[in-house]
């Protein structure tokens, strides 16, 4: 009988541990705090949405899902200087765990409002040019990320193979765009050590680019854009005057080749944003801090030739790029 008693009071005991340890956990699990990421774009168009889907993705690739165990809050300024002001406090306000800045006007301003929780830089050309981070090997404060700097020196060898009797290469930017002044002195550089003649062309905002566009195409022999959100998103509007006076353009991005530009080495925007969301699943995880975190560049691009346009403009594509972009890159037919 003492047996039984025993028995008993050993499964009661094996069943108050088991049903303290189960509620226990679920507990835990009902107060584990699910982060919340905030996502700051500048506006719309091709090449910053595919940054910020590629940033959902990486998140997916290291276990955060949206709304199952993170918080998206994605916002777009729309282009507005004080929109992202006002987005970037919601983010503070909210205390958000970690925000990502897309494009160099979104990472600014959320620099300015934000100084206790990691920031992501989502293709950031110049990071410590634009006031960003002290050093780009080692940010050594609470922002780090990754840019979209181009590789200039394969873009403009590209421009000399369509263009071997070009005399003048003319490259519009937007004046109040850190990113683009910065590739465009950067690309100038590149244009004095090859010997190419520069005429350079900016911007204040896309009112004036149609205009500056008419001036630019009766005065140079190729036009080049850098990395520049403003113009990306009125490239129709360059586009158009080019044509008018066939003028080829080679933008820095892919996705304004696609818009009516001719050809270039371009970094996928999409996986920028790939590279993005993973870091910043890694700082969320604890496995990184932004102050020790390099920038992370992508040094190569691919290359993605717009055929169609080409033809368009009179031009004659090598057959060996022809051959490169079928094989290993993207050709617009």
């Amino acid at each position: 009988m003492k047996n039984k008693y025993k028995l008993l009071t050993v499964i009661v005991l094996l069943f108050s541990f088991l049903g303290y340890a189960f509620f226990q956990e679920s507990n835990d699990q009902k107060t584990a705090k699910t982060p919340t990421v905030g996502i700051l774009q500048l506006m719309s168009h091709p090449a910053l949405d595919k940054i910020h889907r590629g940033i959902l993705h990486g998140l997916e690739e290291e276990g955060y899902h949206p709304g199952k165990n993170v918080k998206i809050d994605f916002q777009n300024a729309q282009n507005d200087q004080s929109n992202l002001k006002t987005m970037s406090t919601k983010f503070a306000n909210e205390n958000a765990d970690l925000s990502i800045g897309i494009a160099t006007p979104s990472a600014q301003a959320l620099a300015n409002t934000i100084n206790n929780k990691p920031i992501l830089l989502g293709a950031i050309t110049d990071p410590k040019g634009a006031g960003l981070v002290k050093n780009n090997r080692r940010p050594g404060g609470n922002i780090t990320g990754v840019s979209d700097q181009a590789p200039l020196k394969e873009q403009l060898g590209l421009i000399k193979q369509f263009m071997p009797k070009m005399k003048t290469l003319g490259i519009i930017y937007t004046s109040s765009d850190d990113s683009a002044v910065a590739q465009y002195k950067l690309f100038a550089k590149v244009c004095r050590q090859q010997h190419v003649r520069l005429k350079a062309y900016s911007i204040a905002n896309t009112n004036d680019l149609n205009q500056v566009a008419e001036q630019a195409v009766s005065a140079v022999d190729a036009i080049y854009v850098p990395t520049d959100n403003t113009i990306a998103g009125a490239m129709q509007t360059l586009v158009g005057a080019a044509n008018k006076a066939r003028v080829p353009i080679f933008p820095a991005v892919d996705t304004m080749v696609r818009d009516g530009g001719v050809a270039t080495y371009g970094v996928d925007q999409y996986q920028l944003g790939v590279a993005t969301g993973k870091m910043a699943a890694e700082i969320l995880k604890g496995k990184r801090k932004p102050a020790t975190t390099p920038i992370k560049y992508f040094r190569h691009g691919k290359l993605i030739i717009n055929e169609r346009q080409a033809h368009k403009l009179g031009i004659n594509v090598p057959d060996r790029l022809l051959k490169q972009a079928q094989q290993k890159g993207v050709l617009i037919k």
